[in-house]
Order: structure tokens, then sequence, then C-alpha cells
């Protein structure tokens, strides 16, 4: 069973509480299908389990199917630069169907971001590098298609929609 490689960290996006028991960290690319389906089941589990996972989200761009994958990545990362990853996380699986540049751009005026400092940080090479490293984890682990998860650091091959039946009671 392939082991999460690094470890969650402070420098991942997470919900949740640092010491639940269950943690998950999804592989995902903003542009895929079956991640936004995954994203809206997720949602529903932040709501129903409250505080009983941590949830963890790293970046793992399809770029050569997906040709939207790594702008949406970095616009989320822009956007985190703002205290608002979560907020465009979000938003960009919302309105994937319509996903292009223009959305992007749309999506940080609807948040109320600085456009111009988030213009500026898109274009960050450091946001690329950050991106990068999700992706490079991602292959480390054993990541080879999106969604994928990690159930407390070994990769889950089941249906992630059967993973609730982890949680504690």
């Amino acid at each position: 069973m392939a082991t999460l490689t690094p470890a969650v960290s402070s420098q991942d996006h997470t919900l949740g509480p640092k010491d639940a028991a269950i943690e998950i960290v999804e592989y995902g690319d903003f542009q895929c299908p079956f991640c936004r389906e995954a994203y809206y089941i997720i949602k529903q589990w932040l709501d129903e389990y409250e505080n009983r996972f941590r949830f963890v989200f790293r970046h793992f761009p399809l770029t050569e199917a997906h040709e939207y994958a790594l702008d949406a990545a970095l616009s989320a990362e822009a956007a985190g630069r703002q205290n608002r990853f979560w907020d465009m996380h979000d938003a960009i699986y919302d309105d994937q169907p319509a996903l292009n540049d223009g959305l992007l751009v749309r999506l940080a005026k609807t948040l109320d971001l600085d456009l111009h400092k988030f213009s500026e940080d898109v274009e960050d090479k450091s946001l690329l590098i950050r991106v990068n490293d999700d992706f490079e984890s991602g292959v480390r682990s054993g990541v080879n298609g999106t969604p994928t998860f990690f159930v407390n650091g070994k990769r889950y091959n089941g249906d992630y929609k059967d993973i609730p039946s982890m949680f504690p009671r």
C-alpha cells in the first residue's frame, strides 16, 4: 500500500482539527470532473461530520488532459495569499464547467480579492514551485490520476464514498 510522501505539514491547505483521528488527503485537479464530484461529497462530509476528520487538499493538475488545471491551481494559491484559498477552491469547483482564464479573474473579483496583487501572485514563480511540489509529492506517493485519496497516510484504494465509515462516532 502506497504511503503519503511527505506527511502533512503546516504548508498544506487543511480544514478540520489538527488532532483529528482521521486525516484525508486528496490529490486533485480543478478541471477534473471526478474531482468536482468528490468536492461536493467532501463538502457534505464537512457539514455532516464536522470535527471528526481533517481534510487536506494537494494539487495534482493533469495539464496534458486539462488545459486550465494549472492556471486554476495557481489562482487558488494566489487567493491563498489573501487568506482565501478555500473560497477560491470552492468557487472553481462550483463553476468548473465554465473554467477558463477569464473565469478565474471573475472569481477573484467576486471574492473581492485585491486584483493587482492576485495578478502578480498568479505569475509568481514560487507559486508554480508550490504546485509542482504538490504534484511531485503525489508522484512519489504513487498517485497516477485524480482524485486520489490517502487516509491517515495510506493510499485509499476503495470507493472514497465509503471513507466516512472510518470516522469516529
